[in-house]
């Protein structure tokens, strides 16, 4: 089991270009040429700095790009942004009802097609430990991007990783607001940093395809009831923790852990409070 190191403490800045990275190193055979699709999201920005810092050369795919522009939901400008590209990871996420199914399966559609004109040997696929087994809807169409990647004509690997810290802590600080934090118990959890992850996702677009998945979880195995505590602790907010229970499939499926992972292949260091802690001067979010 691959055991992740501490954050390297960057100031990981969003990117929407291709810069003086994206040129070939002329002293690296291994260095890979790498495009990211949703590189300037929570994770894919992550992704793209632990690429760099490994010495590939990084290619960020976005809509917003000047020099790459993309639309994944219609293949547009996909051609030319794969263009001599050895691996893709696709970091690209929506969870816009309406926008969902069209950016994660008709866009994993589009971009195997294009990666397998580009010749390209490696499509690294990012996912959620549990989504087949949790009945989301979101789930569901994460679900069909995993078959759209088994079934499409590119080796792949699935990088699948438990609930982002980041996620956690913006779900409780959208719902703070009403001085109620709904917290159920014995919903099991196992987040981690999102930083941590992109490491997972680094090594896997390292490796060969491996036909299979991995799957990648925090340090700690916990219930939401008690993350909602530390941080409403870390954080010096007040509210009522309200342990709402969730009924039927969902609540099963959460109570029976599904979004944990039991025997991880990576698994990361830091911890929520920690996570928490480290955000900004005191021990307070910002």
């Amino acid at each position: 089991m691959a055991r992740l190191s501490r954050p390297l403490g960057m100031d990981h800045m969003e990117t929407n270009h291709i810069d003086a990275n994206d040129t070939p190193d002329a002293g690296g055979a291994s260095t890979l040429r790498i495009a990211v699709a949703g590189g300037t999201g929570t994770l894919g920005r992550h992704v793209v700095d632990e690429l760099r810092a490994r010495g590939h050369n990084v290619r960020v795919l976005s809509r917003s790009s000047a020099e790459c522009p993309v639309d994944l939901s219609t293949g547009e400008g996909l051609e030319a942004a794969l263009a001599g590209c050895d691996v893709v990871v696709d970091a690209a996420n929506s969870v816009s009802p309406r926008a969902m199914r069209a950016t994660l399966v008709d866009g994993t559609k589009h971009l195997v097609a294009a990666e397998r004109a580009a010749g390209v040997a490696h499509h690294v696929c990012v996912s959620i430990v549990g989504c087949d087994r949790v009945p989301m809807p979101y789930y569901k169409v994460k679900v069909a991007q995993e078959n759209a990647v088994m079934t499409g004509p590119v080796p792949w690997t699935i990088v699948r990783a438990t609930q982002f810290h980041e996620l956690i802590a913006g779900v409780f600080t959208a719902t703070v607001r009403a001085r109620v934090l709904l917290a159920p118990r014995n919903v099991i959890m196992q987040p981690m940093a999102a930083v941590e992850a992109a490491r997972a996702v680094a090594d896997a677009a390292e490796a060969d395809p491996r036909h299979g998945r991995i799957e990648a979880a925090g340090p700690e195995r916990t219930d939401l009831h008690t993350l909602a505590a530390t941080w409403r602790a870390t954080t010096a907010r007040r509210a009522a923790l309200v342990p709402a229970p969730i009924p039927g499939r969902m609540g099963r499926a959460l109570r029976a852990g599904h979004l944990a992972s039991t025997h991880p292949d990576a698994r990361g260091v830091v911890g929520f409070a920690e996570w928490l802690g480290e955000r900004s001067p005191g021990g307070h979010v910002a």
